[in-house]
């Protein structure tokens, strides 16, 4: 079984294979703000442990072993964040951090109970879809709102990496399932409008734009 350190680099590969296509040392350190050679002798160990392919000065890849080990700490994390949403009341941009740590060390009996809870769930709470228990995980489509144009819109997801953008999008109500019209785009002046049925037009900078996942409707 691996460790917490251990499945956060696993985590950590994953996460750099779907960004980015592949991962590579210098990114898993600067993800995990390491040193290059701390990630490379993980990689050594990991490698020994059948969980990635590694070739130094080649690259390395997840192997299906290590790919499902990952899946499972996402699995765990999500699951966590929706029960610490769903149950315990929690803001969205508060639980990040919390399954953070709650993810090493929830057992696969809890983790199954809260599965149930919360009704065999397939999203968490920034919409995100949550890896079932043999590791399949649901195609989420969806495109960055800052590369959308004016047009009607729905938000599918958005990144977790930010808790004050995600207090912001709550206050303003900018949540998951919420519909809205991109009414004008300054991509000189760097800003977005939309508007909601009702509700006043809402500005919203290039950079946050980016972190707000949306399909069109």
């Amino acid at each position: 079984m691996a460790t917490s350190t251990e499945e956060n680099y696993l985590k950590t590969i994953l996460h750099l294979e779907e960004e980015k296509g592949a991962a590579k040392v210098g990114d898993i350190a600067t993800e995990l703000q390491l040193t290059s050679g701390t990630v490379t002798t993980m990689m050594h160990a990991l490698s020994e442990q059948g969980l990635i392919d590694y070739a130094p000065r080649k690259g390395l890849k997840l192997s299906e072993e290590g790919r499902l080990s990952a899946l499972q700490v996402v699995r765990r994390h999500r699951l966590i964040e929706l029960f610490l949403v769903e149950v315990m009341n929690l803001d969205w941009s508060e639980v990040h951090d919390e399954a953070e740590d709650l993810e090493h060390v929830i057992s696969d009996r809890l983790l199954d109970r809260m599965d149930e809870m919360l009704g065999r769930p397939t999203h968490d709470p920034h919409g995100d879809p949550i890896p079932d228990r043999e590791g399949k995980v649901t195609v989420v489509v969806s495109t960055s709102l800052a590369k959308m144009e004016v047009g009607s819109y729905r938000v599918v997801r958005v990144s977790d990496e930010s808790s004050d953008l995600l207090e912001w999008l709550n206050q303003k109500g900018l949540t998951i399932g919420q519909e809205f019209e991109l009414s004008r785009e300054d991509r000189a002046a760097g800003i977005l409008e939309i508007r909601r049925a009702g509700e006043e037009s809402l500005q919203l900078g290039l950079e946050a734009a980016e972190q707000v996942f949306v399909e069109a409707i």
